[in-house]
């Protein structure tokens, strides 16, 4: 049973000057010796701050699946259910809103939580991130590509989207989308999407969701539902790498595009259908996540700045540059790399 257990501590939050450093693989941070990563993340205070766009970020826990599940919703005051505690919020639970969802999951170590780089409300899309309930913050525990938690993680993010953040916020249910950075990248295509994807959007109402995999990806490592391969078909996703990805994910990454691809043109789907659908880039001169060629931080930032452009009809145009990273999948699986970070 799902119930909302929230955690309001005095003060803002401040996340990049508390948090430990993070590490070169998918975001880790450094810990202290004495502690984990979990631990050190649980003195970060909870609450209520000011998102970048004004509008308001509420930071809290859950009980989800018996495991306590922390998460950061970033909307409009108003958008917020009564019963969240936020200043001006208006909705009751479970109301249909208007606004969508990009939901985030970090990589390991939880890097991207804390930064919270899809925060504000970007294209009518509210910005959600999730921490993983896990001691070193990996989405889908374990380490490297063996992901042993993966199936209860997803599930985790499932039915903490499903059944939790309605009674948080108003939003649109055949809205929601998902961006992954390097952990979170193998927990959605590894687990979650195979899984679960058929339990969002609606392609009979043309509301489809979109998938943004960053510097990460697997082949299913479950059995492909029925219902998730179908709403795959109308699901809007793109791998983005760099020339110098981690050498465990080169190999994993093209594999996984392959695999997709399989999976959409096994519900019926042409080449050009596929690759109006299903896009692939590696082309920045970076280590791994670093789409802006300079940094892990400022890459994924780049990356949640240029969702509009790349996930939702724009000119796929990564922000500020003339780099175009919508290259379909057909003809573009087998990615070349530079060298390793």
């Amino acid at each position: 049973m799902l119930s909302v257990r929230s955690l309001f501590l005095m003060g803002l939050l401040c996340a990049v000057e508390a948090a430990p450093r993070r590490g070169r693989n998918g975001g880790q941070r450094q810990q202290a010796a004495a502690q984990t990563a979990q631990q050190q993340a649980d003195q970060i205070p909870q609450g209520v701050s000011t998102a970048t766009d004004g509008s308001t970020i509420l930071d809290m826990s859950a009980q989800v699946n018996g495991q306590t599940v922390r998460f950061k919703v970033s909307a409009p005051a108003d958008q917020f259910t009564t019963a969240s505690g936020v200043d001006g919020a208006t909705q009751d639970a479970n109301a249909a809103g208007t606004l969508g969802l990009n939901v985030l999951l970090h990589g390991d170590g939880g890097q991207s939580f804390f930064d919270f780089p899809n925060q504000a409300v970007q294209d009518n899309l509210a910005g959600v991130a999730i921490l993983a309930p896990d001691e070193n913050l990996f989405w889908g525990g374990g380490s490297g590509l063996d992901r042993t938690d993966g199936v209860a993680h997803a599930q985790i993010v499932n039915d903490l989207v499903q059944g939790v953040l309605p009674q948080v916020l108003a939003f649109n249910g055949s809205s929601v989308s998902f961006t992954g950075v390097s952990g979170g990248s193998l927990l959605l295509s590894g687990f979650f999407m195979p899984a679960h994807m058929g339990n969002f959007g609606d392609a009979a109402a043309g509301q489809a969701s979109q998938v943004l995999l960053n510097c990460g990806g697997l082949e299913p490592q479950v059995d492909v539902d029925p219902a998730a391969a179908a709403a795959l078909a109308t699901t809007r996703l793109h791998f983005q790498s760099t020339q110098q990805e981690l050498a465990l994910l080169q190999p994993a990454i093209p594999a996984a595009v392959a695999a997709y691809e399989q999976i959409v043109s096994g519900e019926g789907l042409n080449a050009a259908a596929i690759g109006a659908l299903q896009t692939v880039d590696n082309s920045p001169d970076g280590g791994h996540c670093e789409f802006d060629e300079q940094d892990f931080v400022s890459g994924v930032q780049l990356m949640a700045d240029s969702f509009s452009a790349i996930m939702q009809g724009g000119d796929g145009l990564l922000d500020g540059t003339n780099v175009n990273v919508l290259n379909p999948v057909p003809g573009n699986e087998d990615l070349a790399f530079s060298g390793a970070s």
